[in-house]
Order: C-alpha cells, then sequence, then structure tokens
C-alpha cells in the first residue's frame, strides 16, 4: 500500500461539500434579487485579486467558498435576478440544475449510441417529445427521415445547417475538393449574428452572404430576396442557403416564413429557421402563429436554455432529413467503429455536430419537462408575455415614450422621444444604479431601449419597479441644466 496520500475527494467529503454548494445556490436564489443586477467590478480588479502562480500543495475547499464570496460574486452579472432584462432570458431552475449536476456526476461521453445508450435514446425520444409539444411538422421528427439533436447553442446549429447545405448543393465536393467560390448564401439584416460567422467558418466567404433589408417590423423583405437570387442566378452563382428568423435578436422581429420557404423551394436552397428565443412560445397553441410555414424549413433550432428554464447548453435542432446532416459531418476512423454503428439500428450523434465528444445534456431538460409539464411550462410563458404586453402599455400611454415597434411576444423595444442623449442617459442611468439591467439596439438609426421579460422569478412588481427607474431617470435628465449639457 502507497504511504502518498490519494489526493482524491473521499465520498464523506464530496457528500458535505455538496450539500454546502446546494445551500449556496439556494441562498443565491433567495437574494439574488437583492444583488447589483449589473457587476460593478472594473477591467481587471477579479484577476488582480487571484493569484499569479497556481497553487502547489492542494488545500480544504472550504476555502474555495470563502473566495467565492468574495472575490468571485462582485464580478458576476446576475442572469438569474428577476431584474434583469437585457439581452435575453438565461432562465435557468431547481430541476434544471439538479439535471446538470447528474450530468457531471455520471461524466458520460456520449459520442456513439455503443458508449452510453441511454444517453442516445433519452435524447432522441426528448427532441420528439419537444416537437409534439411545440406542434413542429411531423417531418421533424425521428420516425421518418428527419429528427432531433442537442446542440451547443443556435450559433451550432447554424453552423452544422450550412455545412449540410453546402454539401447538399454541391453534392458532396466541396468537403473533398474545397468549396465552390460560386456559392452564395441569405439572411437578413437582423439576423443573429452567428449566420455570419457560420458562413466564414463554413469556408463560403462573407462577400457571398447577402444581408436582406427589413420593413418596419424587422422582418425580411421578401421581394428583395427574389430580386438578390435572380441577380446572383444570373451571374453564374449558385444560391444554397437562406436563413430565417423567428424572432430576431433586436427586435423581435419575424420573418413571412411561408414566402421564404416558397422562394428557398423554388431556387433549390436550404431553408434554415433560427427560433433561438421565440421559438419557446410556441408551448402556447395561441402563439404558433409565429412559426407559420415551418412547414417548408430543412432545419430549425430553438434554445430551452433562454426562455425554457433549462440552464446553458441546450438548443433543440431539428432537420427534415438527417442524411444531409450525418453525410456531410460523418467521419468514421477505426476506433469508433462498433457493432451496433454498423448494424444501422441506432442513432450516433458525433454525426449530427460540430465536434465528436458530448455530453448528457439530455439529462437536464428532461428534469425539466418531468417537473413542469406542459401545463406548467406554458403557464410561465404566458404570465411573461403578458407582464411585457402591461408593459408596453404603460409606455404607449405615456406622453414621454414611445414603442419602436408593436411587441409581437416578450421583447419590448421603445424610445423615449428627447432622442439619442436621452435614452443613453435612461440607459446608463438604470444599469449604474445595480437596480436593473436593461440593453439597447439601433432601429431605423436611432437608440432604442430593450425590456425583455423572461427571467424564471420575474413578477409582475419586477416589471412596476423598473417602469419607475425608468420614468425617474427620464426625470433626472430632463432636470439637466441645458440641452447643450444634456447631450454630452
Amino acid at each position: 500500500m502507497s504511504d502518498h496520500p490519494s489526493y482524491h475527494m473521499t465520498p464523506e467529503e464530496f457528500r458535505r461539500l455538496g450539500y454546502r454548494l446546494i445551500d449556496w445556490i439556494a441562498d443565491y436564489e433567495q437574494r439574488v434579487a437583492d444583488l447589483p443586477v449589473l457587476s460593478r467590478a472594473e477591467p481587471g480588479s477579479i484577476r488582480a485579486q487571484l493569484p499569479a502562480a497556481p497553487p502547489e500543495q492542494g488545500e480544504a475547499l472550504d476555502r474555495v467558498f470563502e473566495d467565492l464570496e468574495r472575490i468571485i460574486l462582485p464580478g458576476i452579472t446576475h442572469w438569474q435576478s428577476p431584474n434583469f432584462f437585457a439581452y435575453f432570458p438565461a432562465n435557468t431552475s431547481g430541476p434544471s440544475i439538479l439535471g446538470d449536476l447528474l450530468c457531471s456526476g455520471l461524466g458520460v461521453q456520449g459520442m456513439l449510441w455503443a458508449t452510453s445508450p441511454a444517453c442516445t435514446e433519452l435524447e432522441t425520444q426528448l427532441l420528439d417529445w419537444m416537437a409534439e409539444l411545440l406542434a413542429l411538422p411531423a417531418e421533424f421528427r425521428s420516425a421518418g427521415a428527419g429528427g432531433g439533436v442537442i446542440q451547443d447553442s443556435a450559433s451550432g446549429a447554424a453552423l452544422c445547417a450550412i455545412i449540410a447545405a453546402r454539401e447538399r448543393k454541391t453534392g458532396l465536393v466541396s468537403n473533398e475538393s474545397g468549396c465552390d467560390g460560386r456559392l452564395t448564401a441569405y439572411a437578413s439584416t437582423e439576423a443573429h449574428s452567428s449566420i455570419e460567422k457560420a458562413i466564414k467558418i463554413a469556408g463560403i466567404g462573407r462577400k457571398n452572404l447577402r444581408l436582406i433589408p427589413v420593413d418596419e417590423r424587422s422582418a425580411m423583405r421578401t421581394g428583395e430576396l427574389e430580386t438578390a437570387i435572380r441577380t446572383d442566378i444570373a451571374a453564374g452563382r449558385l444560391p444554397f442557403f437562406v436563413s430565417a428568423t423567428i424572432g430576431t435578436t433586436a427586435a423581435n422581429g419575424l420573418d413571412p416564413l411561408p414566402e421564404i420557404g416558397r422562394i428557398a423551394s423554388q431556387n433549390g436552397l436550404w431553408f434554415h429557421v433560427d427560433g433561438a428565443m421565440s421559438g419557446t412560445a410556441a408551448l402556447c397553441p395561441e402563439f404558433r402563429y409565429i412559426q407559420e410555414g415551418l412547414e417548408f424549413a430543412d432545419s430549425y433550432c430553438t434554445n430551452p436554455h433562454k426562455w425554457m428554464f433549462t440552464n446553458f447548453d441546450c438548443d433543440c435542432m431539428f432537420v427534415r432529413d438527417r442524411s444531409a446532416l450525418i453525410r456531410a459531418l460523418s467521419i468514421l476512423p477505426e476506433y469508433l467503429r462498433n457493432r451496433a454503428t454498423e448494424s444501422g439500428a441506432v442513432i450516433d450523434y458525433r454525426d449530427w455536430q460540430i465536434p465528436l465528444g458530448r455530453r448528457f445534456r439530455s439529462l437536464k431538460l428532461w428534469f425539466v419537462l418531468r417537473h413542469y409539464g406542459r401545463e406548467g411550462l406554458q403557464y410561465h410563458i404566458r404570465r411573461h408575455v403578458a407582464l411585457a404586453q402591461e408593459f408596453a402599455g404603460w409606455v404607449t400611454a405615456h406622453p414621454d415614450f414611445e414603442l419602436a415597434l408593436p411587441p409581437p411576444l416578450n421583447l419590448v423595444c421603445f424610445r423615449h422621444r428627447g432622442g439619442e442623449a436621452a435614452n443613453q442617459a435612461i440607459l446608463d442611468g438604470i444599469n449604474r444604479s445595480g437596480k436593473a439591467y436593461l440593453s439597447h439596439a439601433r432601429l431605423a438609426g436611432q437608440l432604442t431601449l430593450r425590456l425583455c421579460v423572461g427571467q424564471t422569478r420575474t413578477e409582475a412588481e419586477h416589471v412596476k419597479a423598473v417602469w419607475q427607474l425608468i420614468q425617474q431617470a427620464a426625470a433626472a435628465w430632463q432636470k439637466t441644466p441645458s440641452p447643450k449639457s444634456r447631450g454630452k
């Protein structure tokens, strides 16, 4: 027997510290509303408190809890605060945290069916559940030629879709010989930046991405899409991919899926739809109008890690023809060969994604669906939308504010009528206060404030409180000495 210590944590110590960590997280959920939402840390201030060199010898992890409070917590922007209204929700929940903890504890590497059958088969079933809950076209379910997979994010889903579209257009030649420089892709000017990044990574080139203008509701102008495609075809180019959005990042714009789908079908383009946040709204029948036309799509994605109480990372991607995705992404070296794969009777999700390895991410989604059920999820989505619509009503009724566009769901884009300086002052004042956090966009060239309702514990009282803060910040700006000083 060795005289050296094992260095490993004992089961007893793990149990003690595990209980302590669960208690810490539970306490955090109770106090997060009282913490400054936006971190007040200065650049470099967190790192300056950390040792310059790594520890030579291990130490009691009780000290880590001390440093967690002293160093890490002040550097956190609290996405789980009920007063977080910026960007998009990232609304985790108790069931999701427990599922993620189980994923870490099991330490499964789910690259193949054979490396953990439960990891694959639970995911397949859950994606079929999600297709049913969201009332997606039957072609997106695993019983047919399609199916679903959990990606890390909508960015990863877009890249996979673009690669599959590229290979379908070129008959798998691009993977072997490099990209055809004539390939062109299309998205709106309000499409998420992940589309442009994926176009670059996939070797298509930014110059071959056509950004189509949007209308006053931030929706793609399909007439201009048709014109751009016709122009490229006439120039001898190869249009191959178009992306539409259900809920643009800046303004929650809804692209006209039926028209875009028709254009894609007529011209042989892969039609991808990004429903990253807003797709969750389709849990409720009354909001399913947002995905009319999805029956034309070759691929679709939505993120439970935004608005469905499932912590990052968890993107649900669906494809109409899984063989197109698999042919584009599959590589089978000898060390991955096994009887199950060669039988053709199983799914190997490594062929549906960019990396080889994959976590047991379906556990957290399983926990969430089992805990909330359809009814519980619908309740919270409806509540968030109602709170946002109520806020929009307050904006409309106030003489100093206006809506930038009618809000379809839970994101409200609005402005103070005082112009750029007023809106910047309001945004800065609220975010500096620590009492709430808003973000901004630039719509039709104007600085626009964004308020997104979707955090797990956001209630009517929090929405009322942020409206009061907004009015107070506006009043403070109006009291500045002169119009000249206001514009500084």
